[in-house]
């Protein structure tokens, strides 16, 4: 069972015009009387058996990126929750610091309206230096 150089096949799959083309042309004449249609049979089957063996591994590497992109689904899936989540917490943060401020902004107007002449009349205290203090 060798194998020529120039086909990647057995030389018993070869073609019938490959196989002749390699023959003396005495030889080529005898084979020609002689040949079996079984060896294009034989070539097909090979061909179909190679072809079949692709097949399946390229369904076992869908297989495979399908069910990578199914992990990685999953898992950006998660991380959205994870989002939904800290945005769902940030805006209830931002609601009590809202409320928050409007309560400081009332206490401040109440401090306002019970000494009104403190703002009006207030006279700015300087700062006390360190380096004036014995």
């Amino acid at each position: 069972m060798s194998t020529s150089l120039e086909s990647p096949l057995p030389s018993h799959y070869r073609s019938k015009q490959e196989f002749l083309a390699s023959l003396p042309p005495w030889r080529r004449l005898l084979a020609k009387l002689n040949w079996h249609p079984t060896i294009e049979k034989k070539v097909a089957s090979y061909a179909s058996e190679q072809r079949a063996k692709q097949l399946r591994l390229e369904t076992e590497k869908i297989k495979l990126d399908t069910e990578k992109i199914k992990l990685d689904t999953e898992k950006i899936k998660i991380e959205i929750e994870q989002i939904r989540n800290e945005t769902e917490q940030l805006r209830s943060e931002n609601e009590r610091l809202r409320r928050e401020d409007e309560r400081l902004a009332e206490l401040d107007a109440r401090i306002a309206a019970l000494w009104p002449s403190s703002n009006a009349n207030a006279t700015p205290v300087p700062p006390i230096e360190s380096s004036s203090i014995p």
